[in-house]
């Protein structure tokens, strides 16, 4: 049964606020205080940076085995990128490896809106291919799932999403019978809400409601394709960002420390990849749903190269501006063409451009909550943001119960 969510300022809307005990909410938030390294210790045998086994990328990408830059063959069709996450459910679904996956699929009304489904057949997983846009309470259903004796799932989903249900994965185990839990997790930044994403389409089209595809890439462009059959790519400082609402994106993103979906065996996403999928597989569970694919994947290392420090810094000049409410500083038209040209041939690119961007996520997760929930500063934001944003200049808070300084 879902109950109506109660209204938080912080509160993306997981799902489990609408649960039978929406209390866990105040330990199993990690907008409230979150503990990554016990749940890294936990989920992933180790916090990021320990041991021998460590990769050098971990204070940016949390704890991993392997990355990957890899696609699909052939690809799925509608799929965001190659069908590499869709794919990986419909195996485990195929082998009898879990009763069910609970994963987002199109509203029937709003195709932009995600709508929390429990697929128990693999060829139901297609609904839930490509991007969705906006909040929805995806761990509401697995409750219900495990009443109705599902009791080995998988789940696809964005970090807020993973860090409640692996907070309660050991309650779901001892209480209510979940067997196995398989988590497919997706990168995610700059969420808003449907209503918001609409009026973004509707900046970038005279006819958004033809808009069927859209994708941040990471050559600097977005991608758009039509109903209609156009494809278009639109240089990253060609949005018109300046002139969104300054609430826009809600405080809870702009203060996300989990770009990277730290808590999931395996993260898929596109930011490592350079036109490819970027896979981080974290554990043996990870390792398990990629070799379920077999040759299904071709997959190589990631390449890295350019620099990311001027653009984090001049990310960093801008969000201090709208952290103090001023307007963005806009580029002038002039030089546009210019550093469009520049910016896929000498910017960061490759692991570069995804250390850049979980810099510039640190980043604003700080001057936000400086300015907007300084009170949260002590709870809110764990050691590795501190970590990354003194690169910066931007220094910790003074010292918490947990002796960080």
């Amino acid at each position: 049964m879902s109950l109506n969510a109660p209204h938080r300022r912080l509160c993306t809307d997981c799902g489990l606020s609408r649960t039978a005990q929406p209390q866990r909410c105040g330990q199993a938030c990690q907008f409230i205080r979150p503990d990554y390294p016990g749940l890294e210790r936990r989920v992933q045998g180790r916090a990021r940076g320990e041991g021998p086994s460590a990769g050098e990328d971990e204070l940016f990408f949390g704890p991993y085995q392997q990355m990957l830059s890899a696609r699909l063959r052939p690809p799925l069709a509608g799929a965001q990128w190659t069908g590499i996450t869709t794919r990986i459910a419909e195996r485990l679904l195929e082998q009898g490896q879990v009763d069910a996956v609970i994963a987002m699929a199109p509203h029937p009304q709003d195709r932009w809106r995600p709508m929390p489904v429990l697929v128990t057949r693999p060829e139901d997983m297609a609904r839930c291919r490509g991007m969705r846009m906006g909040y929805a309470p995806l761990l509401e259903l697995v409750e219900p799932a495990l009443a109705q004796g599902y009791k080995r799932l998988a789940v696809i989903g964005i970090p807020c999403q993973v860090y409640a249900l692996r907070a309660i994965q050991p309650q779901l185990e001892q209480e209510q019978g979940l067997q196995s839990l398989w988590v497919i997790g997706t990168p995610c930044s700059d969420n808003t809400t449907t209503e918001n994403f609409h009026e973004f389409l509707g900046l970038l089209s005279d006819r958004p409601q033809d808009i069927g595809y859209l994708e941040f890439r990471a050559d600097y462009k977005v991608e758009i394709r039509t109903d209609q059959g156009e494809h278009r790519l639109i240089p990253f400082l060609n949005l018109p960002l300046s002139r969104l609402r300054p609430d826009f994106f809600p405080l809870t993103c702009r203060t996300c420390v989990d770009y990277t979906n730290v808590l999931a065996d395996i993260t898929v996403g596109y930011m490592g990849g350079q036109g490819q999928q970027w896979l981080l597989v974290r554990n043996a569970r990870g390792r398990a749903l990629l070799d379920a694919l077999g040759d299904e994947v071709l997959a190589c290392i990631p390449r890295s190269s350019g620099r990311r420090e001027g653009a984090v810094r001049g990310f960093m000049a801008n969000t201090e501006r709208a952290a103090g409410g001023l307007p963005l500083r806009r580029m002038p038209g002039w030089l546009r063409p210019l550093v469009n040209w520049l910016m896929p041939r000498i910017g960061p690119r490759g692991l570069e451009f995804a250390r850049a961007r979980v810099e510039m996520k640190a980043i604003e997760t700080v001057l936000h909550l400086r300015r907007e929930a300084p009170a949260r500063m002590k709870s809110m934001v764990p050691d590795h943001v501190w970590a990354l944003v003194q690169r910066y200049g931007i220094k910790a808070e003074t010292r918490t119960d947990s002796g960080r300084v």
